[in-house]
């Protein structure tokens, strides 16, 4: 790796490394649907065994994933003795073999298509699950987050425009309460029921990378849930567990034993522990609001209150109870809120998961909901939002990107300024991240972290050796410029789109460049997984990172190779033609393994001889090319430079060819 993976204290950290135990599924699946299990086998990266009786589960090894018909269940209690995480599977498509009582032993409970069939959510579901993918915790990480209220009574009416909707969201509430079921016994105003709702899930997940807030609203509330019948509310919020909701809204007002009960089966989901006035009447200056926030961090990892206003002094009382709770309680944050129209203040002012609409949307949430838009302009019309400056400095125009990020800050409405520059004179960068109008910058191609003018740098940058964003934090004793690499991350979750990130634990990787700086991200990115060993041609590893890196020096290198769990290309376009023939060489190896093959070319062969993602998604790899690595890093970008999610599908959806570039 480039010498600047080399630490002055001598130790190279690598962020958010994996260290996971090894996945021990058992997978249930309905009759005619065994290879629901070989998928689930090859997300995990491991090998996968299909038994006719739970007894055929004794003795199998842990990183076997055992398949069973769930039609042979003969005792359901079983299910809780074999020491596997249970997960039952159901293809809706086919004939609907729901069985509860089975259900209520398992621990997941997994929906799906099979036209479409969507891989990449059997990955994020399992990864969510098994507590490797935690949303939660990048959450609390950001300086303000948001939740997109739907309000659709079925969700196959937003998909056509959840890519522009989800636009500034951080995560998204599938309100439940507000879903219609579509049957003619149903009366229109029911509660949905379990099976309708688990479809719904389905179909949110399958459209969105954002985590899904699950939320019944009671009838006192607007909603339609009965609150004279509590064991309702647990038996949805328990079913939204099992099917791998990342955060549930369980109100503060059901009692303690459903909230205790909740809070220890909760697994990998966290609680929003939600309380709301309608009454106009409460007091934010009263004891009561910190005995309901006590209340409400008991079993609460983010504690929800939201009150009806009538006065604007009511948001400032709610701004001071604000500061009160955060210099009282490091957990849980605090959302708080003042509905309606003279309560939108409190909602541009509050920073924690804050409601958003959308025009698109057929109606408000709740009284007062603004867009993500309008909160960005009322920021800035406080005062809380300066105008800064943006720079895009290098490739820019040439391969769209500019276009891009100009059109997400005036979706946002964003008041900041893109300054295009694509020849910089020495020197001048220097002269642009001094001014006071600073915002950030994204660099392509990327400087070496070595540059003396940046006065701090990330932990990837360092070990990249790098910078391709540099972030203007605001701080108390004013701006603390930070040089960083996104590129790394993009790469990451290109990688672990369809794959579980314990999946390439202790794998063989293969990475092929001209020179070790084209494949420094990639390596990095690899090492975040905890992969190894890593084998290279056309360079040498120097520094620490060699110690299991090595370099092939011929063909008989290569044909002692182990078969590669994945091969990354840095080759440049006119040289990607020698990807081909490795891939042929390997596939025919790779057909002894039950999982694993991972193919990301970062110049796709484009501008070259040959499309090698095309050679190796014929050749049966999960083959990705430079587009989807850049609109990953496009995501991570945009978040490191103005704070705001703009999701992966909006990204390939509204850049289009540029990303190719």
């Amino acid at each position: 790796m480039p010498s600047a993976m080399n630490k002055p204290n001598g130790v190279m950290k690598i962020e958010e490394i994996i260290h996971n135990e090894t996945p021990r599924l058992l997978v249930l699946h309905d009759r005619g649907q065994e290879d629901i299990v070989r998928v689930i086998a090859d997300v995990l990266g491991q090998a996968y065994v299909l038994v006719p009786s739970l007894d055929g589960a004794a003795g199998q090894p842990d990183n076997v994933v055992i398949g069973m018909d769930n039609g042979k269940i003969k005792k359901r209690e079983d299910l809780r003795r074999k020491g596997r995480t249970t997960v039952t599977t159901h293809c809706i498509d086919a004939l609907d073999l729901r069985d509860e009582e089975v259900t209520s032993y398992c621990d997941y409970e997994y929906l799906y298509t099979e036209k479409p069939f969507v891989r990449r959510d059997v990955a994020r579901f399992l990864g969510f699950v098994l507590g490797q993918i935690k949303p939660h915790d990048d959450l609390k990480k950001k300086a303000r987050t948001t939740l997109l209220s739907t309000t659709f009574p079925d969700v196959r009416t937003a998909l056509p425009n959840l890519d522009i909707l989800s636009v500034g969201a951080d995560s998204v509430e599938l309100r439940v309460d507000l879903l219609q079921e579509p049957t003619p016994d149903s009366p229109m105003m029911s509660v949905p029921s379990i099976r309708y709702v688990g479809e719904q899930v389905m179909l949110l997940r399958q459209r969105t990378e954002l985590p899904i807030i699950f939320t019944t609203r009671c009838t006192k509330e607007n909603g339609r849930f009965p609150m004279d019948d509590p064991m309702l509310f647990y038996q949805y919020l328990r079913k939204a567990v099992q099917w791998g909701c990342e955060y549930i809204d369980v109100e503060l007002w059901l009692p303690e034993e459903i909230r205790q009960k909740l809070a220890a089966e909760k697994g990998s989901s966290r609680i929003i522990s939600a309380w709301h006035d309608f009454s106009g009447k409460f007091k934010w200056s009263s004891a009561e609001a910190q005995q309901l926030f006590r209340e409400g961090a008991v079993y609460g990892d983010i504690v929800k209150m939201i009150a009806l206003s009538n006065t604007t002094e009511e948001n400032y009382e709610l701004e001071y109870f604000r500061s009160v709770i955060q210099t009282s309680y490091a957990h849980p944050p605090l959302s708080g809120l003042n509905m309606g129209s003279v309560g939108q203040l409190s909602r541009t002012l509050n920073k924690v998961f804050t409601p958003i609409t959308h025009p698109l949307l057929p109606m408000i949430a709740a009284p007062g909901q603004l867009s993500a838009a309008e909160i960005n302009s009322t920021l800035h019309s406080m005062g809380q939002m300066p105008k800064l400056d943006m720079y895009a400095i290098g490739n820019v125009r040439q391969n769209g990107q500019a276009m891009f990020f100009e059109k997400c800050l005036n979706e946002l409405s964003l008041p900041h300024q893109l300054l295009c520059i694509e020849r910089i004179a020495p020197g001048a960068i220097e002269r642009f991240i001094s001014t006071p109008t600073f915002g950030g910058a994204h660099i392509n191609p990327p400087l070496p972290a070595s540059a003396s003018f940046l006065p701090k740098l990330s932990n990837a940058a360092t070990a990249v050796g790098q910078v391709d964003t540099v972030v203007a934090h605001s701080t108390p004793s004013g701006k603390l410029l930070m040089g960083d690499n996104s590129t790394w991350k993009g790469i990451r979750a290109t990688l672990t789109r369809e794959f579980v990130p314990s999946a390439y634990a202790g794998q063989a990787a293969l990475v092929l460049a001209s020179q070790e700086s084209q494949a420094a991200a990639a390596m990095f990115a690899l090492m975040s997984l905890n992969i190894g060993p890593i084998y290279t041609i056309g360079f040498q590893a120097k520094g620490m990172a060699a110690s299991n890196v090595h370099q092939f020096r011929g063909l008989d290198d290569m044909k002692k190779m182990e078969a590669p769990f994945v091969i990354i290309s840095a080759l440049p376009a006119e040289k990607s033609f020698i990807v081909s023939p490795l891939l042929k060489h390997y596939s025919s190896m790779v057909k002894k393994r039950e999982s694993g093959k991972v193919f990301v070319d970062l110049s796709n062969g484009v501008r070259g001889k040959g499309d090698s993602v095309a050679t190796a998604t014929t050749l049966g790899w999960s083959a990705y090319g430079i587009a989807d690595v850049n609109a990953w890093t496009t995501v991570e970008t945009l978040r490191l430079l103005v704070g705001q999610n703009v999701p992966y599908d909006f990204v390939r959806l509204a850049a289009g060819r540029s990303l190719y570039r």
